[in-house]
């Protein structure tokens, strides 16, 4: 801090509430503070507020210099707000006077800076660790354990199937399975023919317009039908099954169901999983039939493969292994999303905000897991399927 000469004659400000001016002096920009820098007379909030905006019309650039003296009153919260307003730093140009110096030395002799936290020890990791782990962590703690539920009520069912509840199952089949067939088939329908016209632009470039019935079967039967009915199913049963398990634990249904020694996994789980294993395999097969149809008329119209030839070339370019391996990966894929459901519509809380988080949750999750069990099977059974 060097002490230059101030702007001649700076006048005392008048009034008792804190200020501040800018001035030119010598070809030098001069920060001049004036009034009464006390927690009186900033205790008022209009005072405050128009000290804070000439504050901030004032940044504490380096060249900029400082003349204290027309401040009648100091006190250690005005010189704390000058120090804090300067970054703990004396300007380079100061001009004061000896009691407001006093005091400023004062604030800056013990105004301390705000210490770096250290970083967790290893102790400290591990125990936050212990009390709050990763959400994931539960969530895979608690789906294994409906799994385990889910294979000791199958072995239940073994052992005596006259408890089973034939009824629920029945219904959840026909709610799952056969009202979902015309959407399936429409969606199906609607992707084999956009599939079949974009092929179409582009094996006529090479001539080789009869390997679409070659791509075609491949990417419908083994990828695209089973993963396209699983989203659609995911969509619409899985949000069903987490929408109606909640719903029956808003209505306190489910403690009703505990009170009476009704087991939530066999009256409920085991009867949606049951009916989406099987439903799954068979709407996957319907949805991969009709887009196959699309495709077929879409290449009848874009490229004159007659129907008779496209389904006399489709069994001899899709192995039947692929449609094993489609009705496999559809039975996991109708587990999953039936699981997932039941999961998040046990995990809903007694309210309607709850129920509508659950539902989201419960379909985004079905979707990604089917995509990601896709891309293992895809990965495990690589070589299966194929021609040499």
């Amino acid at each position: 801090m060097s002490i230059a000469t101030s702007p001649a004659d700076a006048p005392v400000a008048g009034s008792v509430l804190p200020r501040i001016e800018q001035r030119e002096q010598d070809g030098r920009s001069w920060t001049v503070a004036s009034g009464r820098w006390t927690t009186l007379a900033m205790s008022s909030r209009s005072a405050w507020q128009a000290l804070a905006k000439d504050l901030a019309g004032a940044p504490p650039t380096e060249d900029r210099a400082w003349d204290l003296r027309p401040i009648e009153q100091l006190d250690h919260i005005g010189a704390q707000l000058l120090w804090d307003h300067w970054r703990h730093d004396w300007p380079a140009t100061l001009e004061m006077l000896p009691q407001h110096k006093a005091v400023l030395d004062q604030v800056a002799r013990f105004t301390v800076g705000t210490p770096e936290e250290p970083p967790p020890t290893l102790a400290e990791r591990l125990r936050h660790f212990s009390h709050t782990g990763p959400r994931a962590l539960e969530v895979v703690r608690d789906f294994v354990g409906l799994i385990g539920q889910l294979a000791l009520d199958v072995c239940t069912l073994g052992r005596a199937p006259h408890r089973a509840p034939w009824r629920d199952f029945s219904g959840h089949l026909y709610q799952f399975g056969a009202t979902a067939l015309h959407i399936t088939a429409l969606v199906g329908l609607l992707i084999g023919v956009v599939l079949a016209y974009l092929i179409s632009q582009q094996l006529r470039q090479y001539g080789a317009e009869a390997f679409v019935v070659n791509i075609l079967g491949l990417s419908l039967i083994r990828e695209l039908g089973p993963v396209l009915a699983a989203v659609l199913i995911a969509g619409r049963s899985g949000s069903a099954i987490t929408a109606q398990i909640g719903v029956m634990r808003v209505t306190e249904e489910l403690d009703a169901m505990r009170v009476m020694g009704i087991p939530h996994g066999f009256r409920l789980v085991m009867p949606r999983v049951m009916a989406l294993a099987i439903a799954m395999p068979l709407i996957s097969l319907w949805t991969s039939m009709a887009a196959l149809v699309g495709g077929m008329l879409a290449a009848d119209a874009a490229l004159d493969i007659s129907p008779a030839y496209f389904l006399s070339a489709l069994p001899r370019a899709v192995p039947i292994a692929n449609l094993w391996l489609a009705l496999a990966k559809s039975a996991v894929f109708g587990i999953l999303i039936a699981l997932i459901g039941c999961y998040f519509g046990m995990k809903v809380k007694p309210n309607t905000e709850s129920l509508g988080r659950g539902t989201t949750s419960s379909v985004v999750t079905s979707i990604t897991a089917v995509i990601l069990v896709d891309a293992l099977f895809a990965v495990l059974f690589k070589g299966v399927g194929f021609r040499a």
